[in-house]
């Protein structure tokens, strides 16, 4: 005996429901895969016209604006090779002769005395007094070398300082007169260097490494220069 399943109606309506609810579902996934597309699509369509007027102004300013005139100027060459340094080189070779020459004399009376000091009694009156003085030269000898040195760096130092506002200036005159935009100084290093210090120097100033085609200042600085020590002498 064979038996037949039969649903009942609201069994089957259950049954038509199911596909309904699935396809409602698909469709909503296709809507929201659409919506996904859209919007990649729109970001690289923005990113695009984004790249393109970027380069639109970059060209843009390329053409307008016109390539700027760049100076160099090398102040060790200024230095090195304008009257003002000869004349200077004379001047302290002559001071360090001159102080060389009282210090020489300094030291001839101490070893003078110190011979004459040997030949008198320890403790005795006239050898405390020749003792005296003896010190007092060494402590004088002494101090004048102090001071020497001292007063060597610091007049070095002073006529620098002077001498390089006055490049500085000239340079700002020339670059202007010539209507450069840019004028960079340009220093070679000069190997082998003498000492540790002087190579960490140029390690950390040296950043110019090459440049061409640029108009060097150097002498024409150095001519403005020799021209105003003639008007001032």
């Amino acid at each position: 005996m064979t038996h037949r399943f039969s649903a009942s109606p609201s069994e089957e309506n259950c049954f038509k429901e199911i596909p309904r609810h699935k396809r409602g579902q698909d469709k909503l996934k296709g809507i929201i895969m659409k919506i996904k597309s859209i919007i990649i699509l729109s970001f690289f369509v923005g990113a695009f016209f984004l790249s393109v007027g970027y380069e639109y102004s970059r060209a843009g300013q390329k053409t307008d604006t016109p390539g700027m005139k760049i100076g160099i100027i090398s102040v060790r060459k200024v230095l090195r090779n304008c009257k003002r340094s000869a004349r200077y080189k004379v001047e302290v070779l002559a001071d360090q002769g001159k102080k060389s020459t009282e210090l020489e004399k300094l030291s001839k009376d101490m070893q003078m005395q110190e011979a004459g000091l040997n030949a008198l009694k320890p403790g005795s009156s006239d050898y405390l007094a020749q003792l005296e003085s003896l010190l007092k030269k060494r402590y004088e000898l002494e101090a004048q070398q102090d001071f020497n040195k001292q007063q060597n760096t610091l007049k070095h130092h002073r006529w620098t300082e002077d001498i390089y506002k006055e490049i500085l200036q000239i340079t700002r005159d020339l670059a202007k007169e010539k209507g450069l935009d840019l004028v960079f100084e340009r220093e070679e290093p000069e190997f082998p260097m003498t000492s540790a210090d002087e190579l960490v120097m140029i390690l950390n100033t040296h950043k110019l490494i090459y440049c061409a085609g640029y108009l060097d200042l150097s002498d024409e600085v150095i001519a403005r220069l020799d021209a105003a020590d003639s008007t001032n002498q």
